[in-house]
């Protein structure tokens, strides 16, 4: 699979342990609906403790364990108010995570949602999203995720083998693939050859979906969905 290429007009990388991605989730939907466009929707499992380091908190969200230099607990800090300051604008709720998750089963589990259709997709990633977000999905459970995918018709037939096998494997070769070609984080999108990070560039993005009429408009410009 080539990270950049797809037969849709949009892709977008995104990861379920991302605040940022999922304020990015409904966004692009909305450029999927005013355009009329095929979005190619890509899981993309980040390794944050590669570049924020590492923490674990208790029940009361007292730090139990770490591996994070000052300037990392403030970049986290400020990831998550800034992300609760626009999560509001839209009625949703982030609740921050207690530790570092490994989301790549739950990835695993939306390439598994996205063969039945994108309308279980769409089901799948509501549902992760705001459940894992209100701390009440084990991402990292096999039981949890067949249970996402039971709770919203998807056959589980197979997806045990699947997320072994099959399925780790097209994860693990999706997510080599978009390092390679320059994907770092989330929300990742590719129109037009050109990879643009962070929901910031949307504006951009919908000038470009648009046709390109009239002045580019600059990433101040925050279109934030209707």
């Amino acid at each position: 699979m080539n990270a950049l290429t797809t037969t849709d007009r949009l892709i977008v990388y995104l990861d379920v342990k991302s605040p940022y991605a999922f304020l990015a989730k409904d966004l692009t939907r909305d450029l999927e609906r005013d355009f009329e466009i095929a979005v190619d929707w890509r899981p993309f499992t980040l390794d944050i403790p590669s570049f924020l380091g590492s923490a674990k908190a208790d029940d009361k969200g007292r730090v139990v364990e770490q591996d994070r230099t000052q300037s990392q607990w403030n970049a986290v800090r400020y990831a998550y108010m800034d992300t609760k300051r626009y999560a509001r604008l839209k009625d949703i709720k982030i609740y921050g995570p207690r530790k570092i998750w490994d989301t790549s089963l739950v990835h695993i589990g939306w390439l598994w949602a996205a063969r039945e259709g994108r309308d279980s997709l769409d089901a799948y990633l509501d549902l992760v999203y705001e459940r894992f977000w209100m701390r009440e999905l084990d991402v990292e459970s096999f039981k949890a995720i067949e249970s996402v995918l039971t709770k919203l018709g998807v056959k589980t037939d197979g997806f045990k083998e699947y997320s072994e096998g099959t399925g780790r494997q097209l994860h693990d070769q999706m997510r080599s693939a978009a390092v390679n070609a320059g994907v770092f984080g989330v929300p990742t999108f590719v129109v037009d050859d050109e990879l643009f990070f962070g929901r910031e560039h949307l504006p951009y993005i919908r000038w470009i979906l648009g046709g390109r009429q009239g002045q580019a408009p600059d990433i101040a410009y925050m279109h934030f969905g209707k």
